[in-house]
C-alpha cells in the first residue's frame, strides 16, 4: 500500500514558506527521532538549498526513540554540509533553551538589534512544531493537537529585538517515493487518518517490532513471539486485550487491536522505539533503486 496525503493547503504553503525563507537566516527543521530522515521533507531540503540557507536539524522526540540509534544519527546529519544536529524534546524547558544558540552559531552574522537572527521552523505534521513554538515564546501562540495539519497558516513571531521566528504549517510533499515512508509516518502520526488503514499500517510496525524489539512486545502484552508473523502479533493482542467483535461468536477485533498497537507505539508505551537507521535506511535506498520502474497508469 502507497500512503499519499497532501491537503490543499499545504501547496500554499509550500510557496508562502518559498517567499518567507528569503527573508529567514537559518532553517530549524524539526524531525521525528523515531523516523528522522523519512520525517524530512524533500522540499524543505530544495527551497534551503536554492537560497543557500544553513539548516539546524532538531531530532524531537528524542526520549521516544532509542537512544543508540539516535546516536547514529545525529553522527550522520552533523557530516552535510551547513548542518547541525541536536536530539530534543520540545516538552523539556532545558532543550528549548538551547535552540537559539544553536540556531546563532550557523548564522554568527546575526547577532544584534540591527541584525536579529531570523529563525524559520519547518517539518513535516505532527512533529512538534506547535510545542516549539509555544515554547520558545514561553506562552501560547501555536494551536496543539495530537491530529496532524493542525496549524494551516504562517505566523511571524518577534520574541525580542535580536529574535524573530516564522512559524510554518506541517508539510508533506506530493508523492512519498517509498512505500515504508509511508509507513513509518502513518504509524508516527504524521498523516491524516483518511489515508491510511490502520490494519495495514499496525501490520507493518508489528512486523519491524517482531524483527528489531521483540522483547517489547514480549514486555508490554506477555505473550512470546517465536514463530509468530505480523499478523500473529496482531491477533496475540487483540486476544490479550480482549479485542472481540461483537456478536461474532467471539471473533478477534484486528482493527481495534491495530489500534491499540498503534496507540502503544505513539505514546512510548512500548517503549524507545526507533523505525530506521542510517544504515537501514541506505539499505532501503538502494532497494528502492532497484525497483523496475512502474507505468503512469499504475502509480
Amino acid at each position: 500500500m502507497s500512503i499519499q496525503w497532501f491537503p490543499g493547503h499545504m501547496t500554499s504553503a509550500r510557496k508562502k514558506a518559498g517567499e518567507t525563507l528569503a527573508m529567514a537566516d537559518v532553517v530549524v527543521e524539526v524531525l521525528d527521532a523515531r523516523l528522522p530522515e523519512a520525517s524530512s521533507n524533500p522540499m524543505i531540503h530544495e527551497l534551503r538549498a536554492f537560497r543557500q540557507r544553513p539548516c539546524l536539524k532538531l531530532l524531537n522526540k528524542a526520549d521516544m526513540a532509542d537512544p543508540e540509534v539516535t546516536k547514529a544519527w545525529l553522527a550522520y546529519f552533523e557530516k552535510q554540509p551547513g548542518v547541525k544536529a541536536v536530539a530534543i524534546s520540545c516538552k523539556k524547558a532545558s532543550d528549548v533553551a538551547r535552540i537559539p544558540g544553536l540556531a546563532q552559531k550557523l548564522a554568527p552574522h546575526r547577532n544584534d538589534a540591527v541584525k536579529p537572527l531570523r529563525l524559520m521552523i519547518m517539518g513535516v505534521p505532527n512533529v512538534g512544531k506547535s510545542t516549539l513554538m509555544n515554547a520558545l515564546v514561553k506562552k501560547k501562540v501555536a494551536a496543539v493537537g495530537d491530529q496532524p495539519a493542525v496549524t494551516k497558516s504562517q505566523q511571524r513571531i518577534d520574541i525580542s529585538s535580536r529574535l524573530t521566528i516564522y512559524d510554518t504549517p506541517g508539510m508533506l510533499w506530493p508523492k512519498i517515493a517509498h512505500p515504508i515512508d509511508g509507513q513509518m509516518l502513518a504509524a508516527s502520526h504524521a498523516v491524516g487518518v483518511n489515508a491510511y488503514i490502520d490494519i495495514e499500517v499496525a501490520t507493518f510496525l508489528a512486523g519491524f517490532l517482531l524483527e528489531h524489539y521483540p522483547a517489547l512486545l514480549t514486555a508490554r502484552y506477555g505473550f512470546a513471539t517465536e514463530g509468530m508473523d505480523a499478523v500473529g502479533v496482531i491477533e496475540a493482542v487483540a486476544k490479550r486485550r480482549g479485542c472481540l467483535m461483537k456478536g461474532r461468536g467471539g471473533e478477534l477485533d484486528l482493527e481495534k487491536a491495530s489500534g491499540l498497537l498503534l496507540t502503544d507505539y505513539r505514546s512510548c508505551a512500548l517503549g524507545r522505539i526507533s523505525l530506521e537507521t542510517p544504515s537501514l535506511r541506505a539499505e532501503r535506498a538502494k532497494q528502492l533503486l532497484e525497483q523496475p520502474a512502474q507505468p503512469a497508469d499504475e502509480e
